[in-house]
């Protein structure tokens, strides 16, 4: 037993009634400490520790850890029911002693606490938990209270009409002033029609439509659906054109004798091959999520279901799934299964400690063959099955056929919701991203009114038109929203039409799982196709392929291969974990009220944070190595649509949801976990270090490269002033040749140690920094006389065969003595003129 349990007796008063909680550095940003107890005790877990009610959550913080035990916090509005009638299965030591209160949360915890006798502290407890657990107005929710500015929100409307944008293949960077946005092609087009509303208050302000109808038979039609949601397109095939639609029930009337031309119009639009209305049309399926004796038996209402004779090239299809109150009974069923066949039991008690205890069933559970048939009549996961089988059904249609399906139930916002969700995710590879996710979710379950206030039990702003206290208008002046909200100038029966002015009370009835269980539907598919989504799963191939190359880290991961298969289920869906506890939690604004109309009038994006931005924070924190990404999504393996077959489409128990609490050690996979988790973060900084690697050799290819072109380069100039040497070299000798055949000698002489290839390079160099500040004396002697009269002279051989004057009888010259006039020569021009033309460098001037 813990320390808190084997001392109550010893507690004094002053200690349990103590105004110094110490809980401060346990609070989040404008979390208030309300009441708290000392001394409480943790039933499932039997641990002892403080107890605080703020105004987000129920708080508990263990006695001898002084940490927060995640099993005994659990936020407000995540509670669904706190009773003080405990019957405990089993019977705890000291039991008599204790004053119990059961806590059961939307997340599937079951949660007991025990209190001292006599001290008032479970009552005191109980009290404020009524008060907070279901605030009467929706300021009150704690997500009013927070700062939005550090997850602040986008503007919804901007979100929804860049997911229009990319059907049409284009893409909107802002939202204009006026409504240039609208476009439109040759099949739909995007109408303002219900910019304020007025044609469908629970529809958002934009729509998609057939290009071939107009406003007025969008208006014609209204009437004849419930709540005047009329059929729109929700996805499209741009390549084929097939649609995705969605609508709320027809009022055929009794018989179905009831009919509406536009309705047959707008219907028969969702099929045309183009805005012709002329042109062929594919085939229309129109599916009705209900089973066929619900459908019928809206008759008697005014609803019911279309007639295929009345829409042209129509299937009328019946899925058979249940309403929004089997669901909620289901996983009432599923709950109390998992807490009395956990680990612990929210009594303490092991399961396998029972005996045979009694249970909801009524029979006595002795054996695993009696659990698992217990489960089975939970019908939940069959429930999931309908839905995914479904929405399978749904994708292969539009996928293989071409075809459009319009898809509703009775009012078009629960199982249509999931069923056009989820069929989106299977044809769409986009929507398997991060990105994509929170498109989908932004449009089918926000945009066209999933009503989160209802099936969570949370007030709206319709809920207002019965509460104009003096305290309400206090407290909202305090938040500073009043002035800005559009609340005040709107009437309590403005505020009540959205959805029929059912009041919180009413609406309590209406809490149910949808949006829960719609994400364990997406849960299944990832446990099928591991490498299709971006966020939270590991494909198995990938996973050993990662094991091997670590084995020199966790040899042992080889010989656990059938323990990664089961794995993989356990801990690698954390995404949507977190996204569902942020959902339940309401810290954020996205899923308050029932509509984008609600929201839009109580100014949620302006006061409230997102939770997008949050779940993008917490990824930004971890980088790649997060546990939301799958480091193995391979898009390439998934391009396309995605169609199970029914065979594959077996659902199976969601642990890390279902069991974390019941069973966390199998929901969270342990040491194992830790282990995965160690090796992804070695995994991620082995891709870094190779990241690095391939820039430093792509920085050394690129040096490389550089220095080649500049040896080259080197080259060329080389080669070129070796020609250039050889050129002078053979023009210097020219020149030598010429002055000694005028009778001269030439003699070079320099006052440095230089080689002739120097001294020529120098001298005929272009560049004049290249020359050598050397001294080049120069000295042209003439050939003595003696020299041209012998016959050895070369003079006299060049006189004998250029000279007119020769003869041969020899020269005719006067005195027959050219020779010693030196340098003058009969017949030699000189070209005085290139002389002007000579570049002298001044530096052999100087002294």
């Amino acid at each position: 037993m813990a320390d808190g349990v084997g001392t109550w007796n010893v507690l004094e008063w002053t200690q349990v009634t103590t105004p110094k909680h110490g809980l401060e550095k346990f609070l989040l940003e404008a979390e208030d400490v309300i009441v708290h107890k000392t001394g409480v005790v943790l039933l499932n877990t039997d641990e002892a520790g403080i107890l605080a009610v703020t105004n987000f959550r129920l708080l508990f913080v263990s006695r001898a850890s002084k940490c927060i035990i995640e099993l005994g916090t659990i936020p407000l509005t995540t509670i669904e029911k706190i009773t003080d009638d405990v019957k405990l299965t089993s019977v705890p030591r000291n039991s008599e002693k204790r004053e119990l209160l059961q806590v059961i949360g939307k997340d599937m915890r079951v949660v007991t606490f025990a209190f001292l006798p006599k001290t008032m502290q479970r009552s005191a407890v109980m009290d404020v938990l009524k008060r907070y657990r279901k605030p009467v107005q929706l300021w009150e929710l704690y997500a009013f209270q927070c700062d939005p500015s550090k997850f602040k929100n986008s503007n919804p409307k901007l979100r929804l009409l860049k997911e229009y944008y990319r059907f049409f293949g284009k893409r909107l960077l802002h939202l204009p002033e006026d409504e240039s946005y609208i476009i439109s092609n040759d099949r739909w087009r995007m109408t303002t029609i219900n910019s304020n509303y007025t044609l469908c208050p629970t529809y958002p302000s934009v729509l998609v439509v057939p290009k071939s109808i107009s406003d007025e038979e969008l208006l014609q039609a209204a009437s004849f659906r419930t709540s005047r949601r009329i059929p729109v397109i929700s996805w499209c095939n741009p390549g084929s054109g097939a649609v995705l639609a969605r609508s709320s029930q027809p009022r055929v009337g009794p018989f179905m004798s009831s009919r509406n031309h536009s309705d047959e119009r707008l219907v028969a639009g969702l099929c045309s091959s183009s805005a012709d209305s002329s042109a062929s049309r594919r085939k229309l399926y129109i599916v009705d999520a209900r089973p066929i004796a619900n459908a019928l038996a809206n008759n008697v209402k005014g609803g019911g279901s279309e007639s295929s004779s009345n829409y042209f090239k129509s299937e009328v299809v019946f899925l058979g799934i249940d309403n929004i109150h089997v669901m909620r009974e289901s996983l009432s069923r599923l709950r109390e299964y998992v807490d009395t066949h956990g680990t612990t039991s929210s009594d303490g008690t092991s399961s396998f400690l029972r005996n045979g205890g009694s249970t909801w069933g009524g029979g006595n559970l002795s054996s695993m063959s009696g659990s698992a048939s217990t489960l089975g009549d939970t019908g939940w996961l069959t429930h999931v099955q309908n839905v995914l089988s479904g929405a399978a059904w749904i994708a292969a249609r539009i996928a293989l056929e071409s075809a459009s399906v319009l898809v509703h139930c009775s009012d078009g916002w629960d199982r249509t919701t999931q069923l056009v969700s989820l069929a989106s995710l299977l044809l769409d590879p986009y929507y398997r991203t991060f990105k994509g996710f929170q498109a989908l979710v932004d449009k089918d379950w926000l945009a066209f009114g999933h009503p989160f206030a209802d099936r969570m039990g949370i007030p709206t702003v319709t809920d207002l038109a019965t509460s104009t206290s003096t305290e309400m208008l206090t407290r909202q002046s305090s938040m500073g929203n009043a002035s800005s909200s559009p609340l005040h100038s709107q009437s309590g029966s403005n505020l009540a039409g959205a959805r029929g002015g059912t009041n919180h009370n009413q609406a309590s009835d209406n809490i149910s799982p949808i949006l829960l269980q719609w994400v364990d539907c997406v849960f299944q598919l990832l446990r099928l196709y591991p490498c299709a989504f971006e966020f939270s799963s590991v494909p198995i191939i990938y996973l050993k392929i990662s094991i091997s190359i670590l084995s020199f880290c966790y040899s042992y991961f080889l010989f656990l291969e059938t323990w990664i298969n089961n794995l993989l289920i356990l801990f690698f869906q954390r995404f949507l974990v977190d996204f569902l506890d942020a959902v339940l939690s309401c810290r954020f604004g996205n899923f308050l009220c029932n509509c984008e109309r609600e929201r839009q009038q109580a100014g949620i994006s302006e006061v409230c944070g997102c939770i997008w931005i949050y779940l993008s924070d917490l990824r930004a924190i971890g980088g790649r190595s997060h546990e939301h990404f799958n480091l193995f999504y391979d898009p390439s393996r998934h391009e396309g649509p995605i169609l199970p077959p029914a065979a594959a489409l077996a659902p199976a128990i969601w642990p890390q949801f279902h069991l974390r609490w019941a069973c966390p050690s199998e929901a969270h996979a342990s040491e194992f976990e830790s282990m995965w988790r160690t090796m992804n973060k070695k995994y991620s900084e082995t891709s870094k270090a190779k990241e690095l690697a391939e820039s430093k050799a792509k920085d050394l290819e690129s040096k490389t490269e550089s220095l080649s072109e500049e040896l080259r380069k080197e080259k060329q100039k080389s080669s070129s002033a070796l020609a250039t040497v050889n050129r002078v070299r053979r023009e210097n000798l020219a020149i030598k040749r010429a002055v000694q055949s005028l009778g001269c000698r030439v003699n070079l002489s320099t006052n440095q140690s230089h080689t002739s290839s120097d001294l020529m390079a120098s001298t005929y160099s272009d560049d004049p920094s290249d020359r050598s500040p050397h001294d080049l004396s120069v000295s042209i002697s003439a050939i003595e006389d003696a020299g041209v009269v012998s016959g050895g002279n070369p003079l006299s051989r060049v006189c004998e065969s250029m000279c007119p004057f020769r003869t041969k009888d020899g020269c005719k010259w006067p005195n027959e003595q050219c020779a010693q006039l030196g340098s003058q020569f009969v017949g030699l021009k000189a070209d005085f003129g290139a002389f002007e033309n000579i570049t002298i460098d001044d530096q052999y001037f100087h002294s």
